[in-house]
Order: structure tokens, then sequence, then C-alpha cells
């Protein structure tokens, strides 16, 4: 491929997909310095490319599930319409659909942004012969998700060590959250409750039994992290519920910080605070990966070998149900005891 002078890497899906998705982007910087280099990314996961200087911008639009109460759907279509043109007009030398994945749609609207070239993840379909540069999807089966985006990377010349993820805390969220844990006994671990699919989600009181015995064994202090709202919201259901039942639960018998994250830079901060995470699969284990915390990962119905967190301390805990209601307190209390253990705490 010659030298392309602009890029544009599309990744429109969820929190942990692009947080996987960094190490390609560092990878193209390090191979076009001189070059634009930009994602297309959603509102909902574009807070993941705040302070990243790979690229040199991150153009987000608000999916219609995302979008507020009492904001306009013709008004985020609008919006979403002129920065596609306004892409359109630069003038793209390639376009990257970075999902391991085929979507004809993705590939149409790759067309329509007028790039010259193509590249993406072919299925061996008819539909995806269009494309100009394209990586076999057979062969990825079995492979972590920050390998199979990183496939990407042999089209343009790219070889050796994958760079590690990247995602930068705001400062002031960091100080924020140290601040309140300032008074707690460390090590102080983030408990991060939430969880998209039933079988990822532990039940309240092993979380608050957790967090009692972390105290007990341990001395440590918790953050409780959790998505806000009512459970039976449309399209953000959170878990304001389970939090107030982990509180009541742990009482005064452990030390213990409530902290709903109302934004994902919350979150990042959140996690950049504190020693240690134990979290179920999702957005908070690949971000808590890539702030390179130690993870204590509850794994129900989604493969380890995708999903885990990427090269960094953590343990998987995953029982044969591949329900997470099923793992006892004392195996995830054994597992943070083993990732503390190396640095002294």
């Amino acid at each position: 491929m010659s030298e392309p002078r602009s890029l544009l890497v599309v990744r429109r899906d969820n929190i942990g997909d692009l947080v996987c998705t960094t190490p390609l982007l560092t990878a193209l910087r390090r191979r076009f310095p001189q070059a634009w280099l930009g994602a297309l990314v959603n509102s909902y996961n574009a807070p993941v490319l705040a302070g990243n200087d790979d690229l040199d911008a991150a153009i987000a639009y608000t999916k219609l599930k995302h979008l507020e109460p009492g904001k306009s759907a013709l008004g985020a279509l609008g919006a979403r319409l002129a920065s596609f043109w306004k892409l359109r007009r630069q003038g793209l030398d390639c376009v990257l659909l970075a999902t391991p994945d085929f979507s004809p749609r993705m590939l149409h609207l790759a067309r329509w942004l007028g790039a010259k070239e193509v590249a993406g993840f072919s299925d061996g379909s008819a539909a995806s012969r269009a494309l100009d540069r394209s990586v076999p999807l057979a062969g990825l089966e079995g492979r972590h998700e920050v390998e199979r985006v990183f496939a990407l990377a042999a089209l343009f010349d790219i070889a050796g060590e994958i760079p590690p993820l990247k995602v930068v805390p705001d400062a002031t969220e960091i100080e924020h959250v140290r601040a309140l844990l300032a008074p707690q006994p460390a090590p102080r671990i983030a408990v991060h409750v939430s969880a998209r699919r039933p079988a990822q989600r532990w039940p309240a009181e092993r979380f608050a039994e957790l967090i009692r015995r972390l105290h007990e064994r341990r001395g440590a202090s918790s953050l409780l992290l959790w998505s806000p709202g009512p459970a039976h919201h449309p399209r953000h259901p959170g878990d304001d519920d389970k939090a107030n039942e982990i509180v009541a639960r742990v009482g005064r018998a452990a030390p213990l910080v409530a902290y709903p994250t109302y934004r994902l830079a919350e979150l990042i901060g959140a996690l950049a605070a504190c020693d240690a995470v134990v979290c179920a699969d999702g957005g908070a284990l690949h971000l808590a990966a890539a702030l390179g915390k130690p993870i204590a990962a509850l794994f129900g119905d989604s493969p380890p070998e995708r999903w885990r967190p990427w090269k960094l301390p953590h343990e998987v805990l995953r029982p044969e149900s591949r329900d997470v209601r099923d793992l006892a307190v004392d195996e995830v209390a054994a597992a943070l005891a083993r990732l503390l253990a190396p640095t002294g705490t």
C-alpha cells in the first residue's frame, strides 16, 4: 500500500471494543507519523479516546438509541450527516473498518465517504470481495479481540509486537476520587457491579460479603462503582437498587465509598485511582486493563479467550455453568489476594 496521507479508523460499537482497537491506532501513528489519522466512533464510546495523542481527530456521532430524553432524533441525524459530509470533503486515502466482522452497511458508508481504498475483514462472501484490502476472518477464531483487530496492521506492512492498550484518564477526575478515598485504608479496591448480560451479574449479597471480607482479611477499603439509573430504563438500565442493597448490607462492617458513574470519564478516573479491580466482563474490565490495574474478572457466558484482560496481572473466574451467580465469594476473594500479594500491599 502506498503511503497514505489520511486514514480513518471506524469502530462504532462498545467501550471495550474501542479500547481493544487502541493498539492498532498506536501502530498506525508510528508507521505513518505525518499522516492525518482519525477515528469514527459513537458518542457512547468516544470518551475512551479523550487525550489519545495518536489521533488527529475523533469524530463521534450519536446513535438514536443513545439519545438523551428531550433530544431530537432529526437533529442527531442532521449532525451525523454533517460529520460524514465533512469527512467526505476531506478526501480520505483509506478507511479501515476495524470491527472484526464484515458489514455491507459499513462498506457502503466508507464508499460514500469517498475513500480511495477501504480495508477491513472478509467473511469470504461475494460482497466482501469489494474491499480493496482485506484480512480473512477465517483463522482468527480463538484469538483475543486485540489480536483480531491488529490483524489489519499487516495490510500496512506493520509487524512486530502489538503496542499496549491506551486510555488516558483525566487528572481532575482521578484527584476527585483520590480525595474521596484519602481517609480510607489501602489497598483500595474498585468493585464494579454493573453488567449488561444476565449471566455476568453477580448478586448484591455476594458483592457485599466480598467487600466485608476484603476489609477483614486484607484491611482493604472499597470503591463501589455502577451505572446509575433504574433497572427498568428502556435504553440505559441502571443498578441504583443493587448498589443501595450492597451499601445497606455492608453497613459499617467495612469502609465503602459509593460512587455512581454518570459519565465515562468518571468511571475511567475512578478505576485509575484504585489499586485493583473486580468486575464482570465488559467495558470497565478493558478500561481497567488499559490503566494497568490487576483485575479479578468475572466471566459468565462470554468467551475469556477473546475478552480476557489484555497483558496485565489478572485472574479469570468462570464457573462451569457459565453463570457468575455460581461463583463463590471465597473464589473471588482468593483471586484478589493473589493479585495483591506481589505488590506487598
